[in-house]
């Protein structure tokens, strides 16, 4: 059996183009991209335009939603919010439980989101960073091995697309995969064991980040 996860992280958020964002937010820890992460979404679409993806599962956080949206519009398929790829919700980042915005005004801003999926995985409020890889590498597993078997793609945040690399090929992501901002990570299953193919792939960039940021 052949089977490829793609992993991408979501495009440039907004506040890291403009951190005073932040101050007046008021959903303060789900930025929605900038105005170049919007651009970096769309080529990431033109990216995989041509590969057989099946279903796309993306973060329930603005950024990874919006990320997901050019793809699905540019491959035609439907979005399926999954929270076990969410952000790692690190205390040291957050002083709360960050508050996003609920699956029906997600769906009325996005209509390819489909209401009637049921997100698989849990993420809770605080997370170490154990917990995210275990929860994350826990999703990728789920949704590849026990309920969809075609080529899948998992938007998700620099903390989710390593812990997810590494639920399917082991410790070696920890070292391998460079999750920067609209990176490819490309997961080939050829029975009995899982590949890494692409390790954060940006050929599909006009414009990468220096110095790869998490929070």
């Amino acid at each position: 059996m052949s089977q490829i996860v793609w992993i991408a992280r979501h495009a440039n958020r907004l506040d890291f183009v403009n951190p005073d964002w932040f101050l007046t937010a008021e959903r303060r820890y789900d930025p929605p991209l900038s105005d170049d992460g919007m651009l970096q979404a769309q080529q990431l679409a033109k990216r995989l335009k041509k590969e057989n993806i099946g279903h796309i599962f993306a973060s329930p956080f603005l950024r990874t939603v919006q990320t997901a949206n050019a793809v699905a519009e540019t491959l035609k398929l439907p979005i399926k919010l999954e929270t076990g790829l969410s952000e790692w919700l690190n205390p040291v980042w957050m002083t709360e439980e960050p508050e996003r915005l609920s699956t029906p005004a997600l769906a009325e801003l996005f209509p390819r989101i489909d209401t009637s999926y049921t997100s698989r995985i849990a993420a809770k409020f605080p997370e170490t960073h154990e917990k995210v890889r275990e929860r994350s590498g826990q999703t990728a597993r789920c949704l590849a091995t026990e309920f969809f078997p075609e080529d899948i793609l998992l938007i998700a945040h620099g903390a989710s697309v390593l812990g997810g690399a590494m639920g399917l090929v082991g410790e070696i992501a920890k070292t391998e995969v460079k999750a920067s901002l609209c990176s490819l990570v490309k997961v080939v299953r050829q029975e009995p064991e899982w590949l890494l193919e692409l390790t954060g792939d940006t050929s599909h960039l006009t414009h990468i980040e220096e110095v790869i940021r998490f929070a």
